[in-house]
């Protein structure tokens, strides 16, 4: 297997993107992939994307984006896990390159979602749930991860302030990140006092509504030091599956999906849970940080929540996570979030990180975290600098 490498990466404008299209979003992103790279062409293209369809009507993806990219006949493949679906495409290029089939493959990741009103919205992203079971009798995510904190907080005895620690964290993460979509701080008593969603998930523990697109170049060593810019390496990817209803799940404190995905990436890459510098992990609820936190080995089951409170996974502590912003703050296009971790953990280890981001620990090995629903799927990756 060759080894495989991050060599350029581009992102859209994200938000509330009223001006830009479904595939306007991609093209900007990809050709800032391109011309970040220096690459002057692509073997193959995969693009990660849940639901054009219900969000703007647009399926045939393979097709539409490669046009407007200026790229007709590319091989191109739409890549689908839920809000996994950038992970997986990320997962998918990085097989194509390291089984030698293509040597530069472009991974990218889109969704339009503000485009119709929040009840369509809630319509299409549940149907990452489980249809008969959940959607039928009116579950939807935040109250799916409401009963995951429920069930968390009733073993462990985690509290209020451990969910609003995650927000505040991440929003302070963001504020400096030009690219995220709430770019500003929020405080412990402003998470706690802001509108209800799911008891106890206020609208400060859930991430937004995102229009926006990511792309990277990923290419085999030799191309990416034949082209003498910054790159690093793919040394672990994983994927694993849980059952999609939390009804039929063992234990919904944990996410299982996360646990199978992070050790396939361990094994991959011959490290450690103690060998990760910092992590972007998957935060579409507050309480999704704490669980995967766990779920991939860094704390025991219990012990994130008071780590998160003490500190440990700021810009300056032990193990930052989320240094982006994460979901909460930068924002989630669900079909480009899995890309733009990537994205993160890219700039992060070639000291590219915008403003006081950056870690001045000088980290060496980063990894990312992607899930699709609340926990169906899940994908890891593990890079190292070059």
């Amino acid at each position: 297997m060759r080894t495989v490498c991050i060599v350029g990466v581009g992102l859209s404008n994200w938000g509330e993107v009223w001006k830009e299209s479904f595939r306007d979003l991609h093209t900007s992103a990809a050709l800032k992939a391109i011309e970040s790279a220096g690459v002057d062409h692509l073997d193959s293209l995969y693009v990660g994307c849940m639901s054009g369809g219900l969000f703007v009507g647009q399926e045939h993806l393979a097709s539409l984006l490669t046009d407007y990219m200026g790229m007709r006949g590319l091989p191109a493949t739409r890549v689908e896990s839920a809000c996994a679906s950038g992970g997986m495409a990320i997962r998918s290029a990085f097989i194509e390159v390291a089984s030698g089939i293509s040597d530069i493959v472009m991974a990218s990741g889109v969704e339009k979602m503000t485009d119709v009103d929040g009840d369509e919205a809630t319509y299409a992203l549940a149907t990452a749930a489980d249809q008969e079971f959940e959607v039928f009798h009116g579950a939807t995510f935040p109250g799916l991860y409401a009963m995951m904190a429920h069930a968390h907080m009733a073993k462990y005895g985690t509290t209020r302030d451990m969910l609003s620690k995650v927000s505040v964290k991440n929003h302070n993460n963001g504020s400096m990140n030009p690219d995220a979509q709430y770019p500003f701080k929020v405080s412990m008593e402003q998470v706690a006092k802001s509108v209800m969603v799911a008891d106890p998930l206020h609208i400060l523990d859930c991430s937004p509504i995102t229009d926006g697109a990511a792309a990277v170049i990923v290419c085999s060593e030799d191309v990416a030091k034949s082209l003498g810019k910054p790159y690093v390496k793919i040394i672990g990817s994983g994927i694993g599956t849980d059952t999609i209803q939390l009804a039929q799940r063992e234990d919904i404190t944990t996410i299982k999906a996360a646990t199978l995905a992070a050790n396939a990436a361990f094994k991959m890459s011959g490290k450690t849970i103690d060998d990760i510098d910092f992590c972007e992990v998957h935060d579409c609820f507050t309480i999704a940080e704490i669980i995967i936190a766990e779920s991939i080995g860094k704390y025991a089951p219990g012990a994130a929540g008071p780590a998160i409170l003490n500190g440990e996974t700021t810009l300056e502590g032990s193990f930052p996570i989320n240094t982006s912003g994460g979901l909460k703050s930068k924002g989630h296009p669900v079909g480009a979030t899995g890309v733009a971790q990537v994205i993160e953990v890219y700039k992060q280890l070639t000291g590219q990180a915008e403003g006081e981001r950056q870690l001045k620990s000088s980290p060496k090995i980063g990894m990312t975290q992607n899930m699709g629903g609340s926990g169906g799927s899940s994908v890891v990756h593990i890079m190292e600098v070059a």
